[in-house]
Order: structure tokens, then C-alpha cells, then sequence
């Protein structure tokens, strides 16, 4: 079976609720279908950020509403780790001159030491990386 890996934009789409991505999540067997850990980072710092900025009471239990639905669906999911193998595939990757952002670096080396297809919407990006293979589920 294939091995489907969300990048971060994608898995904010299925915490949403966006119909298409659900229906394609769900299609897949538990075991198929994973986030990273370089995700779960992006998206709980956005949440620390969010606590350390609120400066009033509504605003602070608002945002460590949100940390904590967070927490919860992100503790259902398959988390792929970044491993030294992967660190390794970045490492390559950074010298080859691949011009896209850090975290999706680390994220596709993730998929590419995998054997994964990285699903994203940031096609223009990660076209650039030689060997992957991407999905649009969002569409």
C-alpha cells in the first residue's frame, strides 16, 4: 500500500473539515496515511505563540481552547518522526540547493526516506524536489 504523508498546510485543512481532504483521509487504512513530526511542531508553536500573545482573559482561554482541540486530534494521527536518515536526505537536499523553505525540506526528506507521497497544496515548491511524489487532496 501507499504511504500518504500530509504536509502542514494540508493537515489544517483536515482539522477543518475540508470536505475533499476528509473524504480522501478517510479513504485511506489508518496505517496509510501519517503527518510529521516537523507538522506537529509548526502547529503547536502557532498555538504557544497564540497563549503567550492573549492579554485578555478570553482571548488566553480562547487560545488554550484551541492548543488543547489541537493536542486531541494530533494525538489520533500517525506521526512520522525526523530521524537521522532524514536529517541526512535534508542535509542532501540543502546542498544540492533545493531553494524552498526549511520545514518543507525536512518534511519531504520525511516522505522521501518513507517512500511517501507528500500530500500538499504547495505544488510549485515541492516540484522542485527531485524523487518526490505529491498529491493534491484538496481539490
Amino acid at each position: 500500500m501507499t504511504l500518504y504523508v500530509l504536509d502542514t498546510d494540508m493537515l489544517t485543512l483536515l482539522e477543518e473539515g475540508h470536505p475533499a481532504v476528509a473524504r480522501r483521509f478517510l479513504e485511506q487504512r489508518p496505517e496509510d496515511a501519517a503527518i510529521t513530526v516537523l507538522s506537529v511542531e509548526e502547529q503547536l508553536s502557532g498555538w504557544y505563540t497564540q497563549v503567550r500573545k492573549a492579554k485578555r482573559p478570553e482571548r488566553l482561554a480562547w487560545a488554550y481552547r484551541r492548543l488543547t482541540d489541537a493536542v486531541g486530534f494530533l494525538a489520533h494521527l500517525r506521526i512520522l518522526t525526523y530521524d537521522e536518515q532524514a536529517i541526512g536526505r535534508y542535509e542532501q537536499l540543502r546542498k544540492a540547493k533545493v531553494k524552498i523553505g526549511r520545514m518543507d525540506l525536512r518534511i519531504a526528506a520525511v516522505a522521501l526516506e518513507q517512500g511517501a507521497v507528500l500530500v500538499t497544496r504547495n505544488a510549485r515548491d515541492f516540484r522542485k524536489i527531485p524523487g518526490l511524489q505529491i498529491e493534491d487532496w484538496s481539490t
